[in-house]
């Protein structure tokens, strides 16, 4: 127990979850006061001590699944379980999941015998009752039929979980789920309001069978995982499965699901971005003199004024300009730069959104329009935003072009962040033009999603901009961006 504990959480570390000393410590406490055979117990109280945040509790889930596996005997009991009438209780289904530390035994059990109509048949009806047992003892009849694991091989068992649900066709299943639904008695008759109630029972009865078809599909990739730790271990099979979280997953090669994913996590980033702006400024400046106190204080050193007093500086809230690269180099990073500005709306009193390849254009008034992100993702595209000439990138043209068209726009209380990777295509970088937004400009950042061992080399010019820029940061992931908002001090 305690070695899969002690892999677990090296595991966990090694993935990027923060798990310190005193936690460590206090896990292995708990297992003390915990039934170490009841598996669903032990989860959630590691979860519990281990676990601070949301987004790394998928990540928990997993290494916890490798680590702590099924005793023997238990799936065999989940079978035999399986083959009682439908509907059995929560509780049945809780007591096949206990036990801990052991190796999961396979097979179908008395299900093997029954060919693949009759299974499909069973596993519409566990689906349609909510019956765990019986999805989980399929779960594994399914893979050991249809995975064809090679045992010895170093994969992540991806491509086994996509024959498994091959076979078991989750899309035709949903559509015979959906046509057998809303036959219940007591159906409502042809009145309007009767309708509209069993619309919504249809609907909710659709979206309850697609929730069983995840939970089966969670089954499959369990059962999938518990028998590649059974072939190669847990500490191999972990590092074959570790995936970056969500904060370290790279914008530039992430999915566009991935980059939308994020929108939860800029929404508090980009209120604590705007906050911090304001204390910068604040604390940049002291207010105007407050000449009726100062002479009050003066009154104590014989009408000397030794303490001038001033009035607490009330800055408004900044102004933002975000000039945002959308070449094909950075395109998902792109993705995440527009989704930034549209969450950035709401916390400036006006934010100013560009795009530029090669030339430069404003898009606010599209951001503060399109009803989601991906709308206005979809109408940048179709103006050909941001291209002036062969949508290649160039920089130096595009910050011309903005210092020509904007730049007189560009005030004291103006915030300017630029963010691209500033490869040219070897043009002339022209950085005069963002000295000249320097210049007249509160404050310049440039957020580059690059790693720092790529700046300048090749067409990057990064080095060229940078004298003009209060910083300029690596910014690869959403842990890097929180790092630049956390260090506006």
């Amino acid at each position: 127990m305690l070695a899969a504990l002690e892999g677990m959480i090296a595991e966990l570390r090694q993935i990027g979850v923060p798990v310190s000393l005193a936690e460590r410590i206090d896990a292995m406490q708990s297992l003390r006061h915990l039934p170490v055979g009841d598996r669903p117990t032990v989860k959630a109280a590691l979860r519990a001590v281990l676990v601070k945040t949301h987004d790394h509790e998928l990540a928990f889930d997993a290494v916890f699944d490798l680590y702590f596996t099924a005793q023997p005997g238990q799936a065999g009991s989940a079978q035999e379980n399986s083959q009682a009438a439908p509907g059995q209780d929560g509780q049945e289904a809780q007591d096949g999941q206990g036990g801990l530390s052991g190796q999961n035994g396979h097979g179908g059990g008395g299900l093997g015998a029954l060919d693949a109509a009759t299974l499909t048949e069973l596993l519409l009806t566990a689906l349609r009752d909510g019956n765990e047992v019986m999805m989980r003892a399929l779960a594994s009849l399914f893979v050991e039929r249809h995975a064809g694991i090679e045992p010895g091989r170093p994969v992540a068992g991806t491509y086994y979980v996509f024959r498994t649900l091959r076979a078991v066709d989750p899309d035709r299943l949903l559509a015979r789920l959906a046509e057998g639904g809303g036959q219940a008695p007591g159906q409502a008759s042809g009145k309007a309001p009767g309708q509209a109630a069993d619309s919504m029972q249809r609907r909710l009865e659709l979206e309850g069978y697609e929730a069983q078809l995840a939970k089966f599909r969670q089954m499959v990739e369990a059962q999938v995982r518990q028998r590649l730790v059974d072939d190669r271990g847990a500490a191999a099979v972990a590092r074959t499965l570790r995936r970056p979280l969500p904060e370290d997953v790279d914008f530039l090669t992430s999915s566009r699901d991935q980059i939308a994913d994020m929108r939860a996590v800029l929404d508090p980033l980009t209120r604590k971005l705007a906050s911090r702006l304001a204390a910068k400024r604040r604390h940049k400046r002291r207010g105007a003199l407050d000449f009726r106190r100062t002479v009050r204080r003066s009154l104590s050193t014989g009408g000397v004024p030794v303490r001038p007093a001033f009035r607490k500086p009330h800055p408004a809230k900044p102004e933002l300009f975000v000039l945002a690269d959308i070449s094909g180099s950075v395109s998902t990073f792109a993705a995440f730069t527009l989704q930034l500005a549209f969450a950035l709306r709401s916390q400036f009193s006006r934010v100013r959104s560009f795009v530029f390849v090669d030339g430069v254009d404003e898009v606010t008034d599209v951001l503060q329009q399109a009803p989601d992100v991906v709308e206005a993702a979809r109408h940048i595209n179709a103006a050909g935003s941001g291209v002036w000439l062969d949508g290649r990138s160039d920089y130096g043209h595009a910050l011309s072009a903005f210092w020509d068209i904007w730049g007189e726009q560009v005030r004291r209380r103006t915030t300017v962040i630029v963010l691209g990777d500033a490869r040219t295509n070897y043009h002339d970088p022209r950085e005069g033009a963002l000295k000249a937004v320097t210049q007249r400009a509160g404050h310049v950042f440039w957020l580059n999603p690059e790693p720092t061992s790529a700046w300048n080399s090749g067409d990057s010019v990064i080095a060229r901009y940078q004298p003009f820029c209060d910083a300029v940061y690596e910014c690869r992931n959403i842990r890097q961006l929180r790092a630049f908002v956390e260090d506006l001090d």
